[in-house]
């Protein structure tokens, strides 16, 4: 190895969903973040920025290969994943030889026709650069880690907040182990625990004390031993239907693969003993609104999570929606509908005009029936608006065209395209003003939290149909086998199951 390392970057970062969504074609990541070569150094922000910083920073050369994020959906599709592997493994054959390996990837992705296209890549990139070259990844903490992912990596390094904050120092902390390595200062061993948790990440929070949040404050004492380089713990995205799905704890070593092991056995039977305490309470829609009304003030958070966008979903749902309406409250109500084909009628129809809308279960017809809402058009833009902070910081993106349809006091944001919810972006951007809602439907698990929790008078978490429900207890899962929690509660003579 020469006096500076040549490290090769890049990688397929995107959540996807089973049980639901839009299929993701090349047209989103194209719409969303499709970077090639010397675009890829351009980025500042986010893990991939972190990466690039430490490195800079350890005087190494970055070889940019290629990366491509988007907000979730359903599986990719096999031409797109072929399309986007194909160019990051022929840019990877041809920048041969480098010192190193980075991919800043998800874990939870799927395409069609392949469970595991993370745990494929590193496996390509280990077969490419042999067994000498440091192959490093990050990971989402929502990743479903995988037996390929662990042999062929390294290690692996997963963001540690949720709300998502770190993937800056996360993507700072994989470069600066791999070039540790290459320093010669350390040998990664590695060990995966995992249990059959799966929950939705409702109670998934690393904020004050959440159940996940006291799992993961212990999971990153561990670092203060000897011998420790990393710890991770993961609360599996539980929309995917696949084999071996578990939750638990990732350890690195330094070259002490029984310690890796203990301790990830360790964190894993931690996480089954607080299982229960993931589980989330629920109510209808009807229930939520009625409790809601007995509370003073507003906003008071309807938490759709069955429909999210940031989990895969389709964002179409009308369930809280029609329940709103029926109602009929007297009070401002603000919800979030993805319907392309109703905000072209708004378009079309003008501001101020007042008009018949079907609304909803369009782009995904599986989980309720479209309706039809007497309603105004009162706001018209194109949905452009910038990310406050998380992955995307910085990012200038767009709902596509979008409009505000006002059903009474009950004001729906009716957008083209389905975006990522970080913050409150999305309202603002069609100018409301959250302080002035009664009920506000969040679609989403935790973000809501950071959009409305100093503000908010009331939050339920609601049950609702969709492919991001709030709890799998009842899900019907094909390859995913029982037993699992919380399908079952009890689990006689388990033990946590060791990848290494």
């Amino acid at each position: 190895m020469g006096a500076r390392p040549r490290i090769a970057v890049g990688g397929i970062l995107t959540e996807c969903n089973h049980l639901g969504g839009v299929p993701i074609d090349i047209s989103i990541y194209e719409a969303s973040e499709l970077l090639r070569g010397e675009e890829v150094l351009r980025l500042d922000t986010s893990v991939v920025g972190g990466m690039l910083s430490a490195l800079r920073e350890g005087n190494a050369d970055v070889v940019p290969l290629i990366y491509a994020s988007a907000c979730a959906g359903g599986p990719i599709t096999r031409d797109c994943y072929e399309q986007l592997r194909g160019e990051w493994f022929e840019r990877l054959e041809r920048a041969l030889p480098v010192d190193g390996v980075l991919l800043p990837i998800h874990g939870s992705a799927l395409a069609e026709g392949l469970d595991d296209p993370e745990g494929d890549m590193i496996h390509a990139a280990r077969d490419l650069v042999g067994p000498d070259v440091p192959v490093v990844a990050t990971l989402d903490l929502h990743a479903h880690v995988t037996e390929e992912m662990v042999r062929y990596a390294d290690a692996l390094l997963a963001w540690e907040t949720y709300p998502h904050r770190d993937q800056f120092p996360t993507g700072q902390r994989a470069a600066r182990l791999l070039l540790d390595m290459l320093a010669g200062k350390c040998r990664p061993t590695m060990a995966m625990g995992k249990v059959p948790v799966i929950t939705s990440a409702i109670n998934g929070s690393t904020n004050d004390d959440d159940p996940f949040a006291e799992l993961m404050r212990y999971t990153k004492s561990l670092e203060q031993q000897e011998d420790v380089l990393s710890t991770s713990l993961f609360l599996i995205h539980p929309y995917m239907d696949c084999e071996d799905m578990g939750s638990g704890g990732l350890v690195v070593t330094n070259n002490n693969l029984k310690l890796a092991e203990a301790l990830a056995s360790d964190i894993a039977s931690r996480y089954w003993d607080r299982r229960h305490d993931l589980e989330p309470e629920m109510l209808s829609p009807d229930e939520a609104i009625a409790k809601g009304l007995q509370v003073d003030g507003g906003p008071v958070i309807l938490v759709e999570t069955a429909d999210c966008c940031g989990g895969g979903a389709a964002g179409d749902s009308i369930a809280t929606l029609s329940a709103l309406v029926d109602t009929a409250i007297n009070a401002p109500s603000f919800v979030p509908v993805v319907d392309p084909e109703a905000a072209r009628a708004c378009h079309e129809a003008g501001e101020g005009t007042e008009l018949s809308l079907s609304l909803g279960h369009k782009l995904d017809p599986r989980w309720g029936s479209t309706r039809t809402f007497r309603g105004t058009v009162e706001h018209l833009c194109d949905g452009n608006f910038v990310y406050t902070g998380g992955q995307w910081e910085g990012h200038h993106e767009h709902m596509g065209p979008t409009a505000v349809f006002a059903i009474g006091s009950t004001r729906v944001i009716v957008m083209s395209r389905a975006t990522y919810d970080w913050a409150d972006e999305q309202i603002r951007a069609v100018g409301l003003n959250p302080r002035e809602a009664k009920f506000i439907v969040a679609k989403n698990p935790m973000n809501y939290q950071l959009a409305y929790g100093e503000i908010a008078k009331a939050i339920f978490v609601l049950d609702t149909p969709g492919p991001t429900p709030a709890t799998l207890r009842h899900i019907d899962f094909k390859k995913l086998q029982r037993p699992y929690f919380p399908a079952d509660s009890k689990i006689p003579g388990l033990s946590p199951t060791i990848l290494e």
